[in-house]
């Protein structure tokens, strides 16, 4: 969660399912800002919700086995996907839409049943049996993009789901077009999700690094600061709910089409981006206990907590009540 300084301005609201969070520099570009992020997430929503049925990805999902034309915008969302497959081997599979559903995430998050409430509830490891069984196959490596005229085409059986990269993307997107329009530093956050572009405040931005972020700060958390690039947190503990008397979360493993197991319950990455903050996040839970050694091998600083609440820490991210 990001939190003010003296030299920002800050909106909140919901939207796309979450909380969206703007900072910016000049108190007198807030309203022109917040107009900008509030038309990159109604774009993004129309073109990538798995939950809108007039959504350019419904349309797609649909039409699986033909070429099915859509915007320029989901061409680039899915090449987005397609990158953060390739990058983690797979971890991060655009093509996991039968196993969320499966798993019960198969409406809108404000429409699906009650999270389960409760910090020691939500810190009890998913259990693994039994092993959802999902038929991907054969997955993102065949989906197919035509660019001239802009064109989507997955295999039958496929079911696209963009949750894993289009929420940072468009956090990055935002932040940049706020830059870009008004000149002022900027900060935009969704679910936690953490793009920065233009000039940070002067003690950079502070962000709230924690299991939900919407919790204020506290014990269970650490404070920041970062002159430039994105934070994301991927977590096991937010968006759980109880399918066919199981607890399930929205972290699929492709490997089993199953709510991955846990290992770690919360982990925050910076990188360069937003986006590359949580594909690396993203993948981390699902790689468990190689991922310190993989985010070291990548230079990402990181932040791991196991479910005991036993902090690890990759790179050089910050200790404990420091700053980066």
């Amino acid at each position: 969660m990001p939190t003010m300084s003296s030299t920002t301005v800050s909106a909140r609201w919901e939207a796309l399912g979450t909380s969206a969070v703007l900072l910016v520099s000049d108190p007198e570009a807030l309203g022109r800002a917040r107009a900008i992020v509030e038309r990159e997430l109604a774009q993004i929503d129309r073109a990538c919700s798995r939950f809108r049925p007039d959504s350019d990805l419904q349309r797609v999902n649909a039409g699986a086995g033909r070429f099915v034309r859509v915007s320029p915008l989901l061409v680039e969302a899915v090449q987005v996907a397609l990158r953060a497959a390739e990058l983690t081997d797979g971890d991060v599979d655009p093509a996991v839409g039968n196993a969320l559903v499966l798993a019960g995430y198969d409406r809108d998050w404000t429409l699906l049943e009650k999270p389960i409430e409760g910090a020691e509830q939500s810190q009890q490891p998913v259990t693994q049996q039994p092993v959802i069984q999902v038929r991907v196959t054969p997955g993102w490596r065949a989906i197919e993009i035509d660019r001239e005229p802009a064109a989507i085409r997955i295999p039958i059986g496929v079911r696209l789901d963009l949750g894993a990269t289009a929420k940072a993307w468009v956090a990055d997107r935002a932040a940049a077009a706020v830059h870009e329009v008004t000149g002022a530093g900027s900060l935009v956050s969704l679910g936690g999700d953490v793009a920065t572009a233009g000039a940070a405040p002067e003690d950079g931005w502070r962000i709230y690094v924690t299991d939900d972020h919407r919790c204020a700060p506290g014990r269970q958390g650490q404070t920041i600061s970062i002159q430039s690039g994105g934070i994301a947190t991927s977590s096991t503990t937010v968006r759980r709910w109880s399918h066919e008397g199981r607890t399930r979360h929205h972290i699929i493993d492709p490997t089993t089409g199953a709510p991955v197991t846990e290992t770690w319950r919360t982990v925050s990455v910076a990188a360069e981006t937003c986006l590359d903050a949580n594909i690396a996040s993203t993948a981390a839970l699902i790689r468990a206990t190689s991922a310190p050694a993989w985010l070291e091998q990548l230079g990402l600083p990181a932040r791991l907590v196991s479910n005991d609440g036993a902090v690890r820490l990759v790179g050089d991210w910050p200790a404990q009540d420091e700053s980066r």
